[in-house]
């Protein structure tokens, strides 16, 4: 007869009846389960982020040849270096430094760029139009504009101020509707290293390559207003050129003034030439230890410019122009035929002239196409000294209900007055 088992363990058995040496290889097998785990998730992972970059790409129409390495797009993604007069793309083993020595070298940060790099943008751009000729056309026959705007993601610090940026919002979705136009309004940050003034950088590059139907991708600053509703942007003007922007060419090429064009509203291209500007014009930008450096530089260079103002994207654009005319001016056509910018310390005082006197539909003096509260920092709160913040909220009023009554009136509604919120039957 077969004895029963004790019930008290030997030295070689677990109290489970389990010997040390199966626990031992137990063991081990689950550690080998969660490597292996741990290796097909890793793989998993890069899988996916595989697929999601090669998703994006196509997105982004980067077309690559599939044979082999795929050179070609390793090669479209390498990027370039920049090249300025003035401003030179070649950093010593050092770091960026600064030269004071005849000539004035500044040195950029060469590994700065702006991504993807795309050197055939309007061949890939004219393929994938003819094989969506769909996506082209517009409802007025004019080419296809896709304006692009934008603010901070976190609250304002000035209470008033994301009530003032609800109003521009409000304000360029009523043109946009009433003109066939898309928009974009952003409030990510794209590029840690565009910030300030260059956030529309990156922006802009991002609606061109995601919009291959966009003809002009337009650009306008949250603390500008449409005020004239009925007026349109004369594009068969810009047959010629790829940047539209607000300014005189004797400021510019001549005075080379700070002042002489206003990069708070312009249209620009969508193709090669705007992609290989807006690379240029960020290697200036990027946020680095030498933006002071790079703004004594421009202060030196253009007239009327701030003493201690960091590298900004206005300053850095006029310098291009100048630096490298050849390559630049001629694309670029400087408007002052109607208000595409209209500086609002200006305007706003007209506004009663310009009802009482014409009607919408000029643009210009008559009755400003765009009013900019430049200096105004509605959000910050921090407004320029020359005026106080309450002058700008109540021209910002002033502004919006020229701009709002123009769609109110559809409806059978104006406002009381300019001053005031409250509406009246018409």
């Amino acid at each position: 007869m077969r004895s029963m088992p004790t019930s008290s363990p030997g030295p070689s058995c677990s109290r489970s009846g389990i010997s040390i040496g199966d626990r031992i290889k137990k063991r081990m097998q689950n550690w080998l389960h969660i490597v292996a785990g741990v290796v097909m998730a890793g793989l998993l992972c890069w899988g996916i982020t595989r697929t999601f970059e090669s998703d994006l790409l196509s997105r982004l129409s980067i077309e690559s040849d599939h044979t082999g390495s795929s050179p070609a797009l390793h090669q479209k993604l390498a990027g370039l270096s920049t090249n300025l007069p003035g401003l030179s793309s070649e950093t010593p083993d050092n770091g960026n430094v600064l030269y004071d020595k005849p000539g004035f070298e500044l040195h950029v940060n060469r590994s700065y760029k702006l991504r993807p790099r795309i050197s055939d943008w309007d061949d890939q751009r004219r393929k994938w139009l003819s094989k969506n000729p769909h996506k082209k056309p517009t409802a007025t026959g004019k080419p296809a504009l896709f304006l692009v705007s934008s603010s901070q993601p976190s609250p304002c610090d000035n209470p008033m101020g994301d009530h003032f940026l609800l109003k521009a919002i409000k304000n360029k979705m009523d043109y946009c509707r009433l003109h066939g136009i898309d928009i974009f309004y952003n409030m990510a940050q794209l590029d840690p290293a565009m910030v300030s003034f260059w956030v529309k950088l990156p922006l802009v590059r991002a609606a061109m390559v995601a919009h291959p139907e966009a003809e002009w991708i337009w650009w306008m600053d949250s603390d500008a207003l449409f005020t004239d509703m009925a007026f349109e942007l004369p594009l068969e003007k810009y047959g010629n050129y790829n940047l539209v922007v607000h300014g005189w060419e004797n400021l510019v090429f001549e005075k080379k003034s700070w002042v002489g064009l206003n990069m708070g509203v312009f249209l620009m291209r969508n193709c090669q030439w705007s992609l290989d500007l807006l690379d240029a014009w960020a290697a200036v930008g990027a946020t680095g230890p030498l933006k002071i450096q790079i703004g004594k530089f421009l202060t030196s260079f253009l007239s009327e410019r701030p003493e201690n103002f960091e590298a900004d994207d206005q300053g850095a654009l006029i310098y291009l122009l100048n630096a490298e005319k050849e390559r630049w001016r001629s694309k670029v056509y400087l408007e002052s035929s109607y208000y595409l910018h209209g500086y609002w310390i200006k305007l706003v005082d007209k506004y009663e002239e310009c009802i009482r006197k014409y009607h919408p539909g000029y643009g210009d003096e008559r009755w400003p196409f765009v009013t900019h509260f430049v200096g105004c920092e509605m959000c910050s709160g921090e407004t320029n000294a020359k005026y106080s913040a309450e002058k700008c909220r109540k021209n910002v009023e002033r502004a919006f209900n020229l701009a709002d009554d123009q769609i109110l009136q559809i409806y059978g509604f104006h406002h009381q007055s300019l001053q005031s919120s409250n509406v009246l039957y018409l």
